[in-house]
């Protein structure tokens, strides 16, 4: 055999010695379509978690009851904006009012606060002088113009769900819902939500945490979210958070 043939040969033995080395894996079977020389397989859960929507951001945390409340700068005027649901019921703007809860409530003395005997809200409320005050600013920041009599200072997180006493991250005016009539004061469907997570908590039916994170989303939804039964509202407990 010639030289030239020779190295023809060669050559053409080196090009399908390649093309076998890069499609088959080691072991000697095909390498799957997509996968990387090196990488591991990816889990089975991969590719759901990758789609899966992003967890609630944790909810912050105010400087708690104190002995004496000052009033607390509100957000300018003009810059809150509220939310409607499908059936006009008013939720807030979550720039202005994402929620706080309060640093004196956790699950592990439940007992001894939100669940006391006796009632717990009152003790830490801020007074009307305080409040009144941040209500008139707290309007401005929401564009509210109606009678303020109709409209609630409303804590987002209730003080029977932990929430922060007079962080202003925890406030807001909530207008009249849906079927109010003007003049009568507030009407907010929202208290006996409150008043049923309150009671499921301290029945152990659902965590602190996951309560405080329903209502600061969506008190609308908030029951359903955590799979509580709904039905005829909850009477008010004793010491019930009206707002």
């Amino acid at each position: 055999m010639s030289a030239p043939v020779r190295r023809a040969l060669a050559m053409a033995a080196a090009v399908l010695l390649a093309a076998a080395a890069a499609g088959c894996s080691p072991g000697g079977g095909h390498a799957a379509k997509g996968a990387t020389s090196g990488s591991a397989p990816a889990a089975a859960g991969d590719a759901a978690a990758a789609g899966a929507p992003p967890a609630p951001a944790a909810i912050v945390t105010g400087p708690g009851p104190k002995g004496g409340y000052d009033v607390q700068p509100q957000p300018a005027p003009g810059s809150c904006h509220y939310r409607y649901t499908a059936d006009k019921q008013p939720l807030p703007d979550p720039a202005c009012t994402p929620g706080a809860i309060s640093p004196a409530v956790s699950q592990d003395n439940l007992k001894d606060t939100i669940c006391k005997q006796g009632g717990y809200t009152s003790t830490i409320r801020p007074p009307s002088n305080i409040t009144g005050k941040e209500k008139a600013e707290n309007a401005k920041s929401y564009g509210y113009t109606g009678p303020m009599g109709d409209a609630e200072y409303d804590h987002l997180i209730s003080l029977q769900l932990g929430g922060d006493p007079n962080d202003p991250r925890n406030l807001w005016v909530q207008p009249p819902s849906p079927g109010h009539v003007p003049g009568k004061g507030p009407n907010n469907p929202k208290d006996s939500v409150e008043t049923h997570l309150h009671t499921a908590i301290c029945k152990g039916q659902v965590t602190l945490t996951a309560a405080q994170q329903a209502i600061a989303t969506d008190w609308t939804t908030a029951e359903a979210e955590l799979a509580l039964r709904t039905g005829s509202s909850p009477a008010p407990e004793p010491d019930a958070d009206g707002d």
